[in-house]
């Protein structure tokens, strides 16, 4: 005869079987949803990259094509433009991007910028399967927004993780060792793979280009760096019109190894090495370095203020040039012999390379 504790047990094990299985969707938090709708809606717009050089073969003598690398990028437009990190594409001899339908294409280089860490790519890919990314403004940001990254870390491709901006503000060296400044502290897991991609906010959009990690050991310690997608929508246009960034020329040179100089005379600012023929600096009078009776060195002028802007070292003075535009009339403050000069100069096109 059955116990009444068996007879319980049967049917609960009954009831069990035949139990429907739980809708977990309906149990998603807001935040959860936001999520996987940014996914859904971007990973579309997240290339994988890969770069490879051309090496010759120490037995055969013929050029052989070896994998250098990979990282991300995005699609930028429906032209076909693709922006990634610099540090991403740098010596590739050929470059391969893929889209997440695992479509691949062989992409030529429109312009690169070293300074910034950004690099401008196109493919010849039909307009149907070019998502573009949706630009936002990251002057809106804030410590503690929640910002999203999308990549393909170590190889595995279109990886999403999420974090809050850290910190902002913060300084980073370029590949050409100048400062990338405004820089987006982030602690959203970023790996080597990373670089090149999107970092977005929780509407979806553009807030960053994903370029670099702090760590000791080579993967995520949760201090990633994004370069702000309003950097990125100043350069990548000129990147794509001109190769190149087109930052204005006052018409002087600028002494090498200024650094050192700097601290063997205790100075700052930028020392002018001398002016060019022809420019506002020569005709209002600026001088350069010089050498006296006895073959010593003496300063000329050293620019130490353009428009109110304190400039300390070549990398304040390159970040104010770049705000402005061929034409622009800026006002210079020098020192010179101890005494203060000031002047008016029109700043001139980018020399041709």
């Amino acid at each position: 005869m059955k116990t009444l504790t068996s007879m319980l047990a049967g049917l609960l094990l009954a009831a069990t079987a035949t139990a429907q299985t739980p809708d977990y969707s309906q149990f998603k938090t807001d935040d959860e949803e936001n999520n996987i709708e940014i996914f859904k809606s971007v990973s579309p717009s997240v290339v994988n990259i890969t770069n490879s050089r051309l090496v010759r073969s120490f037995y055969s003598f013929n050029p052989q094509e070896v994998p250098q690398g990979s990282g991300t990028g995005f699609v930028w437009n429906k032209e076909g433009y693709i922006v990634t990190n610099y540090h991403v594409v740098q010596q590739a001899d050929r470059v391969t991007v893929t889209l997440q339908d695992g479509t691949s294409y062989s992409a030529s280089a429109v312009g690169v910028d070293p300074d910034k860490d950004l690099a401008v790519l196109r493919i010849d890919a039909p307009d149907a399967e070019l998502v573009a990314v949706q630009p936002g403004d990251s002057s809106q940001l804030e410590v503690g927004r929640k910002v999203i990254a999308i990549g393909n870390p170590f190889g595995f491709d279109t990886t999403m993780t999420v974090g809050v901006v850290s910190a902002l503000g913060r300084e980073i060296d370029s590949v050409s060792r100048r400062k990338i400044r405004d820089v987006i502290q982030t602690d959203a897991a970023i790996n080597p793979g990373n670089s090149g991609g999107p970092l977005l906010n929780s509407l979806g959009q553009l807030v960053g280009v994903n370029t670099a990690i702090y760590s000791p050991s080579g993967a995520s310690s949760g201090i990633g760096f994004a370069i702000p997608v309003n950097t990125v929508k100043r350069i990548v246009p000129e990147l794509i019109a001109y190769g190149r960034v087109q930052t204005p020329v006052m018409g002087i040179r600028q002494i090498p190894q200024a650094d050192y100089y700097r601290r063997q005379w205790g100075i700052e600012g930028v020392i002018v090495l001398d002016v060019f023929s022809g420019t506002d600096p020569e005709r209002l009078g600026m001088r350069g370095l010089i050498r006296d009776q006895r073959g010593r060195i003496q300063l000329g002028d050293v620019i130490i203020e353009i428009d109110g802007q304190k400039v300390r070292n070549e990398d304040d003075f390159a970040d104010v040039l770049e705000q402005r535009s061929a034409g622009d009339m800026v006002k210079v403050k020098t020192v010179r012999d101890s005494q203060i000069q000031e002047y008016e100069i029109r700043l001139m096109p980018p020399r041709s390379r």
